[in-house]
């Protein structure tokens, strides 16, 4: 197994130590300040999910850097990111962090782009990420490391950054799942 993969399988298994900091039922302490606490269970989390969220550009860089591209990695690559993102935002909703309705729009979306890309496959081809598909992985990021570290710093100013940045989520993943499927409506079986 090569190095990119290697990564790619990190990325998996660090989605279930991620669901543990964030579900554990053990408060491991907080840090307070001011009016802002935070506890030392979604810290820990935060830094897993961001070490985990940034392997994802590594990974397809040293495959393609190394000219090891494989079709496990393939395979495995948006495998990994889809765990990663569907298992911390439904920890989020369990924790009544995010709206329910804002995991399922971004969940189904990624479910209906894998179904559009497995199609592709089967024809022989590759939907290579669109510019708003790249656009859309980065604003969950920084939305679900928003919730994740409860809107600090603007929880201190009162500003809502986490609960608009999860808006503004949801509306580009719709946008970015309707620009699929337009643009590749040609593999869309009418019969």
């Amino acid at each position: 197994m090569n190095l990119a993969n290697k990564i790619t399988l990190a990325r998996i298994f660090l989605v279930p130590v991620i669901m543990f900091f964030l579900l554990i039922k053990v408060n491991l302490g907080s840090v307070s300040f001011s009016d802002f606490t935070i506890s030392y269970n979604q810290i820990v989390a935060a830094i897993i999910f961001i070490i985990a969220a940034s392997t994802d550009g590594l990974d397809g860089y040293i495959a393609r850097k190394n000219k090891i591209v494989t079709n496990l990695g393939k395979l495995l690559d948006p495998l990994a990111d889809k765990l990663l993102v569907a298992a911390v935002l439904i920890s989020l909703v369990e924790m009544d962090k995010l709206n329910a309705l804002i995991a399922i729009i971004i969940i189904s979306r990624e479910f209906a782009v894998t179904g559009l890309r497995q199609i592709a496959l089967l024809e022989g081809s590759v939907m290579a990420a669109s510019t708003w598909g790249k656009w859309k992985t980065a604003i969950q990021i920084t939305m679900i490391i928003a919730l994740l570290i409860n809107n600090f710093p603007f929880a201190l100013i009162h500003f809502p950054f986490d609960v608009i940045a999860s808006w503004v989520a949801a509306a580009i993943t719709v946008y970015s799942g309707i620009d699929y499927f337009v643009k590749n409506k040609h593999l869309i079986p009418v019969e």
